[in-house]
This record gives structure tokens, C-alpha cells and sequence, in this order.
């Protein structure tokens, strides 16, 4: 960590386009001194506040705000954010879209805290380091927490690679300083993690005159392993739509796979196609656009998508909470 302390009226100017700090607090007290001013200097400022961090969380910042929480957007992120693909459309763009342009407009937003599966990391902190691509030159300032005693050293790490700047609340100031470690190109890149084959799936493999047999197979097989009701209905769309995928973009055949994992039922679907884009699917569609929300629909449903991307092809693996 290096560079020059900028202070706290330095951080939110409009000059400086998007700003994305992460905020490491190591109890209560550093986390509300590190948050709440934040939030109530950007409503002094005349900014759309919005505030998703995890319910606990939230209701801390909620009490200490007192009547000034009336005027900002609270989300509980253990909800909003349980799928962090769904984190930058359904949240952080769908809030900051909605304002007027030109504005600036602060978030706090907690995608990463203790109790986060290791099956869940990866998708974190590849949420973490999109953010900058999809935020790159919009006034936003969206400023992350990190708990320095509940997470690990290797997740506080990450923090210093997906964010350009940080802040220690402990020290007293808000002042912020360049992260030496910042490189979110190198964070995609190795938590791109094979999906390793689960050998006891019911397997599908599916072309384009069996697409609708692999959606039935997929969709009785879940219920089969106890998936009812609007979840099922999620999944059935969401193997429609990456079986489709499979058969328009990714070499016209795929192999669809699903089972029981935990609470879960998990399904996936591989194909011999290569995702260009990172964003694809956290990005919102225009509502004038024809087509291409297929793996924007899949992560708005799903609890949790996992992704490879690499030479052999793509694996799209989505995880229904029983």
C-alpha cells in the first residue's frame, strides 16, 4: 500500500468519476465511524445514497442514522446479493441508473463477509473486481467493507487487488491511499477455476432437435431430488435458456448435468463456446434490446453462478436452494 492520503472531501469530487474504495473496520465501532459518514456527507452533498450491506450490518447503520436513514435506499446484501452475479445489474447499476444523470451517487456495498462458503468466494471476488469495468468513467463512489478480524488473510489480500484505493477506518481519518496491489485483470484470471466433472449428475447431452427433452430431463430430475414450485420454475428456465445458449453461440450441442449438493440442487450446463465479454450477463439490457438476456435472467434467479471460461469451452453451473 502507497501513495498519498487524499482526505474525505477529496474523495466524492466529479472529476474523479468512479471511485471504489474498500473500507477495512475491525469492530462496530471503526464500522459505523467508517460508514455513516459517509453516507451522511452524501446526502448533505445532495447524492442518492443507497446502502447494501448484510442485515446485521444494516441495522446498525440504520439505528445510528436515525431519521437520515428515511432518505437512503437500505438493502439487506444476504438477500440482494446472495448470488454476487447478481450484485452490479440487480443492485448497484439498477440503483445508479435510476438516478439523474450527472448526479453522483455513493454506495456502500458488502458483497464478502464471514459466513461466505468457499464455493461462494470465487463469484465474490470476481464480483469485486468487475466492478471497476462496469463503473469505469461514471461519477459512483462505491465504498466496500472488509471485517479484518472475521475474514481471512487471503480474502483481505483480494481486497487490495480488486480495489484501486483503500481505507482503514482503525487509523481515525477516512483518508484514502492508492493500493500498490491493484491488478483485477490477474484477480479474474486465477479465480477462472476449472468446475471439476461431478460423477454421479444425471448427464444430458443435447443438440438442437433434443433441446426440449434436455430441459424436461433437467427440470424432473431436480423435482425428483426435492426442487418444487417457483424454484423449479427458475430452473427450468435457466436450463432453457443455457441449453439454448449452447445450441446459438456455443457450437450447436452441450452437455446439461444436475444433482444434489448440500441444501442445493445444482445444475450446469458445458458447451465448446467462449464468453468474450466478462460482463456478460452483469450487465442490464436496455429495454429496447432484442434478445441477449440470457445470462443476465440466469444470474437474477439463481442462488449462486459459478463460471469457467477457457480454451476447451464454457461451464455455467447454478446452484437452487432446497
Amino acid at each position: 500500500m502507497g501513495g498519498d492520503a487524499m482526505g474525505a472531501g477529496t474523495v466524492h469530487r466529479a472529476e474523479d468519476a468512479f471511485v471504489h474504495p474498500a473500507l477495512f473496520y475491525g469492530d462496530e465501532r471503526e464500522y459505523l465511524a467508517g460508514t455513516v459518514p459517509f453516507v451522511l456527507d452524501g446526502l448533505a452533498a445532495g447524492e442518492p445514497v443507497a446502502v447494501a450491506v448484510p442485515g446485521e450490518r444494516l441495522r446498525l447503520i440504520r439505528e445510528e442514522l436515525g431519521d437520515a436513514a428515511a432518505d437512503v435506499r437500505l438493502l439487506d446484501m444476504r438477500e440482494a446479493g446472495r448470488n454476487p452475479g447478481r450484485i452490479i445489474p440487480g443492485v448497484l447499476r439498477a440503483f445508479a441508473d435510476a438516478q439523474p444523470h450527472g448526479r453522483r451517487v455513493r454506495i456502500i456495498g458488502e458483497p464478502i463477509w464471514a459466513g461466505r462458503s468457499a464455493t461462494e468466494y470465487p463469484a465474490c471476488v470476481q464480483h469485486e473486481a468487475l466492478i471497476n469495468a462496469a463503473f469505469t468513467g461514471r461519477a459512483v463512489t462505491i465504498l466496500c467493507p472488509y471485517d479484518l478480524n472475521r475474514l481471512d488473510a487471503d480474502v483481505l489480500a483480494d481486497a487490495y487487488a480488486t480495489h484501486p484505493t483503500v481505507v482503514h477506518a482503525g487509523t481515525g481519518t477516512t483518508a484514502q491511499r492508492i493500493s500498490d496491489a491493484y491488478d483485477p485483470d490477474s484477480v479474474m484470471a486465477r479465480y477462472n477455476e476449472p468446475l471439476p466433472v461431478v460423477a454421479d449428475a444425471l448427464t444430458f447431452t443435447f443438440d438442437a432437435e433434443t433441446l426440449p427433452d434436455a430441459r424436461h430431463t433437467v427440470t424432473a430430475e431436480a423435482e425428483r431430488l426435492g426442487l418444487t414450485g417457483i424454484r423449479l420454475g427458475d430452473l427450468a428456465l435457466v436450463t432453457a435458456e443455457l441449453t439454448t445458449n449452447s445450441v446459438v453461440h456455443g457450437g450447436g450441442t452441450g452437455t446439461a448435468r444436475v444433482w444434489a449438493q448440500d441444501r442445493y440442487v445444482v445444475c450446469e450446463v458445458r458447451d465448446k463456446g467462449r464468453l468474450a465479454d466478462p460482463l456478460a450477463g452483469r450487465r442490464p439490457a436496455p429495454q429496447d434490446q432484442r434478445g441477449g438476456r440470457g445470462l443476465l435472467l440466469v444470474n437474477l434467479v439463481a442462488d449462486l453462478v459459478r463460471l469457467h471460461n477457457g480454451d476447451e469451452g464454457t461451464t455455467v453451473r447454478c446452484w437452487f436452494a432446497l
